[in-house]
């Protein structure tokens, strides 16, 4: 009886073995890596996006900014480093 109860564990662990073995396997395909590389590169663009629209705003507003203080009639030398009136 104890043999059996050792071989049931033995073939439950080796199932286990095997069963994780192949799924790393496959997770290491050619097909499986062009996935995962396109997937990074696909969201690398669109974070490089994100950020050349996030400066493109933020340099619009600031343009703006400036537009406005110059139809006010303000001098640049008023103006310190930060864009605060002096």
């Amino acid at each position: 009886m104890r043999r059996l109860l050792w071989l049931g564990v033995g073939l439950a662990v080796g199932a286990l073995v095997v069963r994780a073995v192949n799924k790393k396997m496959q997770a290491l395909t050619p097909a499986s890596l062009a996935g995962t590389v396109q997937q990074s590169a696909v969201g690398l663009l669109d974070e490089v996006r994100s950020f050349v629209e996030d400066v493109r705003s933020a340099a619009a507003e600031r343009e703006a900014e400036i537009h406005e203080a110059f139809s006010a009639g303000a001098l640049f030398d008023e103006y310190d480093a930060e864009g605060n009136q002096d």
